[in-house]
């Protein structure tokens, strides 16, 4: 059988034919082929709308079945992705509907006092979460496109997103960061031009209020290669010596350090010696160096006696300014390095800290 598209006219357009006629037709296999594609870059898409990489999960499953059911209804009249992203910004922009904004502990309340307790942790749901960068194309999605990719999961960015309304992030990223043009993101959000420009108006004041006045790509380009090295295997070696002075010499002035899901932090570089002395240095640590959100990143795993080993414990995410470490978010959640390819334990002799 041969599938011809029937638009809204009642014209009929081009038959379908080679992989989508035989998904028309009912073949999983052919429909598998024809979005595999595109799945890497609409889970990022949705990562940025919903800051969370378990979100994204749950809505891809969703935009697919949808897509599967729905295939009939693709008229052909756009691109075989640009219709998947129009299900992708209705299935996420029902999900926001769901779900409370996703946060930075930075961003939720008051720095904790020096010398303070770690606050017990809340909800993983109100966190935002980190991003392997790895799978991200490299460069500009489209020339119109004003963000690179990186860059538009880089933790700033992020945040800043969460704190838009659905139709304007979807709108900031479909056209800055995507280079979709006007018209198809009105489509996708199935409502004017006009509309979708008074969007991301609003949306650009919103984020680049938050946003710092050099993007980590551009303050990566500027340190380089060697330097970038040489600050990340320096704080991993500073950390498994537990020398304090060592990390605290790595940091700005005005450093932050936060544990999501712990909804504290500690800000300057007294309090966090103080934390580093009371708590962090309590345990043995190894590392990894890796990569999220198109950042400097470090696996890190504690010592566990129990079982011999070093076990993942959490994942670092390093912001940069200049050649300091001006922030250090870091997620305490062990099934998270899978998502990063890491193992889940490192072999080694160890023990308590002295």
């Amino acid at each position: 059988m041969v599938y011809a598209f029937v638009n809204v006219n009642g014209m009929t357009s081009e038959p379908a034919r080679g992989p989508l006629a035989a998904a028309l037709a009912g073949d999983e296999q052919a429909f598998r082929a024809l979005v595999e594609p595109y799945q890497a870059e609409l889970h990022a898409y949705c990562y940025r709308m919903l800051a969370s990489a378990h979100d994204a999960d749950d809505v891809m499953q969703e935009v697919l079945l949808r897509a599967w059911r729905g295939l009939r209804g693709f008229e052909g009249r756009s691109s075989l992705r640009t219709w998947l992203y129009r299900i992708a910004t209705n299935t996420s922009l029902n999900a926001l509907e769901r779900r409370s904004r996703r946060e930075l502990p930075v961003d939720y309340g008051p720095a904790n006092p020096a010398g303070g307790s770690i606050p017990e942790p809340i909800a993983e749901s109100t966190w935002l979460e980190p991003y392997p960068h790895a799978a991200l194309a490299d460069g500009r999605a489209a020339p119109e496109a004003r963000y690179e990719q990186r860059e538009s999961v880089e933790l700033a960015f992020i945040a800043g997103l969460q704190h838009l309304p659905g139709n304007q992030r979807a709108a900031l990223i479909l056209r800055e960061v995507l280079g979709f043009s006007a018209r198809e993101t009105a489509a996708a959000l199935e409502t004017s031009e006009a509309s979708v420009n008074s969007a991301l108006q609003r949306a650009r004041r919103t984020v680049e209020e938050r946003l710092p006045d050099r993007s980590q790509q551009a303050t990566l380009r500027a340190l380089g290669d060697e330097r970038l090295t040489a600050v990340v295997e320096g704080y991993m070696d500073a950390l498994e010596r537990g020398d304090v002075d060592a990390v605290v010499a790595l940091l700005s002035e005005d450093a932050t350090w936060s544990m999501p899901p712990m909804p504290g932090w500690f800000g300057g570089l007294d309090a966090i010696a103080g934390f580093l002395r009371d708590h962090a240095f309590r345990e043995r640590w190894r590392h990894l160096a890796m990569g999220a959100n198109g950042q400097p990143a470090v696996g890190c795993y504690a010592w566990r006696e129990a079982t011999g080993r070093y076990e993942a414990a959490v994942v670092d995410v390093l912001t940069l300014r200049d050649d300091r470490i001006a922030a250090i978010t870091a997620f305490v959640d062990p099934e998270i390095f899978a998502r990063f390819g890491l193992p889940p334990a490192l072999e080694g002799p160890g023990g308590p800290a002295d």
